[in-house]
């Protein structure tokens, strides 16, 4: 990829000379998650007046019906602190609902208010015409094992040492 910058995006490939393989890999996959958020970003989040975080966490309280925070967390990917801030500004904004649960003091179930249920079932719609855009030329077994990728690709990144610490974290830490 050495050379002529516009060759080297024609094919695909990075500006970036005598990269690795994987980290060539690393670069398209996150242009192709920064490509996914368009129709996010022009589309909903102006209009709404929705972050990526608010979005992700209404769409998911939509579909579950009623959650906790943890398991927000935990399906998305979305650290905790990101996942308070958003519950927070969907609490002011009037939706969704926090109920303490009167059994475990310590956990506090999510659920979409009448306004978030409205946003809901607008913004589902769009989701799924991203994914059908995204998915549809795909071939079933392309599919089904770029799912069995991605799994995989989680699985690693969610992995724990036996303290409970992210392995990924510790081993991509940066040398002192």
């Amino acid at each position: 990829m050495v050379g002529d910058t516009g060759e080297a995006l024609r094919q695909g490939g990075t500006v970036h000379s005598g990269e690795t393989d994987d980290v060539v890999l690393l670069h398209r996959l996150l242009k192709l998650t920064n490509r996914l958020m368009a129709p996010f970003s022009i589309h909903l989040s102006h209009r709404y007046k929705i972050s990526v975080n608010e979005f992700r966490l209404l769409m998911t309280i939509g579909a579950l019906g009623r959650t906790a925070s943890h398991e927000v967390a935990e399906l998305t990917g979305v650290n905790a602190m990101s996942i308070s801030r958003a519950v927070a500004t969907l609490q002011k904004h009037g939706r969704v609902v926090v109920e303490r649960d009167e059994s475990n003091k310590r956990r506090k179930w999510l659920s979409l208010s009448d306004e978030g249920e409205r946003l809901y079932e607008i913004m589902r719609p769009q989701t799924e015409r991203v994914a059908h855009y995204l998915f549809g030329k795909l071939e079933k077994v392309e599919l089904e094992g770029f799912a069995n990728i991605v799994e995989r690709l989680i699985e690693r990144l969610d992995a724990e040492d036996e303290d409970g610490n992210s392995l990924f974290l510790e081993r991509t830490k940066p040398e002192e």
